[in-house]
């Protein structure tokens, strides 16, 4: 009886086809998997306020506020993020490596270091970013409730700007699922919190990886007064090339300032703006070119009334991410701090060097009055 001969160069070819479309059916699975985990959290949404304390501030007193992004706990200062890139002064390309905390004690120790670096401020108030609450990145460790348990007198404010599905990029290490966002602590009674979506990029494949940005508006009432204190916690895009979405973002902040400061209201606006605030992109030393994220902002951006809280570059806030720190090399900045409206006195105010140990942020720390 005669059989077929089985043509080998046909079986290698379906072999190859049938695990294309295998690669196919499972990278379209997993785009739908991502589509169907995406949303954008609505705008003016109210804040659920924890904690909240009776006693109200008052005018003449002196205050203390202060900002840090503690990086969701990965940076020590030797860490690298993949999606930062940089330039030495030679022309030799940097680029960083990690998508997650190397390890979850790392990522405790350094979860650990930023609180204890916050409580040694002593601030009266607080805004604090990059805090997860159950991200794979670093490794389900709930940041926020590490905030609310060592500032157990304060009242806090979580707001969720970043809320994803598994990323499955970078390919060796995998952001994975992230639920993060900012808090606002305050040892001063809040009326209300609204959460303000800022503009984002909606491309189809760009919305997956960027935050779902946001500012936290929290109105404070004032003793013997009609007005109220308005504390703004932020964090400003990072990666918008032509700069599209920082300016929409600049927009609506300054409407929000503008409408604030005309009912009378005393306004604080601060956190990571991303962007260089204090003229600062050649004032510290580095061997690395400015990088192609940073943006800038001064003064004439801001509504009339305003002003940025002036630090005299006491210290960088920021340093790149593309490879490890080292003082005088890696490229450092100042991007975090605070806009201040013209019936606020700013008394002192300074960048904490803490040399990039717990964050790739320093903190900034102010003292205001309300005139």
């Amino acid at each position: 009886m005669d059989r077929k001969r089985v043509n080998p160069v046909k079986v290698i070819l379906y072999a190859i086809l049938s695990f294309i479309l295998l690669i196919v059916i499972v990278l379209l699975g997993y785009v739908i998997y991502l589509d169907s985990n995406y949303y954008r959290i609505e705008d003016f949404a109210r804040m659920t306020i924890e904690n909240n304390t009776s006693s109200k501030v008052s005018l003449g007193q002196t205050y203390s506020i202060s900002t840090y992004n503690i990086g969701f706990g990965a940076y020590s200062d030797d860490y690298t993020f993949f999606m930062d890139t940089g330039e030495m002064q030679d022309g030799t390309k940097t680029v960083g490596e990690y998508g997650t905390a190397r390890s979850k004690e790392e990522c405790q120790e350094n979860t650990d270091g930023s609180v204890e670096l916050l409580k040694s401020l002593n601030s009266d108030f607080y805004f604090v970013q990059e805090v997860d609450q159950s991200s794979t990145r670093s490794y389900r460790i709930n940041q926020v409730e590490a905030l609310k348990t060592n500032f157990e007198d304060y009242g806090s404010v979580f707001t969720v700007n970043f809320h994803s599905g598994y990323l499955l990029y970078p390919f060796n290490n995998p952001h994975g699922e992230v639920n993060g966002g900012t808090v606002t602590l305050s040892k001063y009674h809040l009326d209300s919190s609204i959460r303000r979506s800022l503009p984002i990029s909606e491309d189809f494949i760009t919305r997956f990886f960027d935050l779902d940005r946001c500012l936290t508006i929290n109105y404070l009432p004032i003793e013997n007064s009609s007005k109220q204190l308005v504390l703004i916690n932020l964090h400003l895009s990072a990666y918008d090339e032509g700069g599209v979405f920082r300016a929409k973002q600049m927009e609506l902040l300054n409407n929000i300032l503008q409408e604030e400061r005309a009912k009378g209201n005393y306004v604080i606006a601060g956190g990571d703006f991303n962007h260089d605030i204090a003229d600062s992109s050649t004032y510290f030393k580095t061997e690395q070119k400015i990088p192609s994220w940073l943006a800038f902002l001064n003064e004439d951006s801001l509504s009339e009334g305003y002003r940025f809280a002036d630090a005299n570059n006491n210290a960088p806030t920021c340093r790149g991410a593309d490879m490890v720190y080292i003082k005088d090399v890696t490229y450092t900045c100042v991007v975090d701090g605070f806009i201040v409206s013209d019936n606020i006195n700013i008394e002192q105010v300074y960048n904490v060097d803490n040399q990039f140990l717990y964050s790739d942020h320093n903190p900034c720390y102010m003292e205001f009055s309300l005139n």
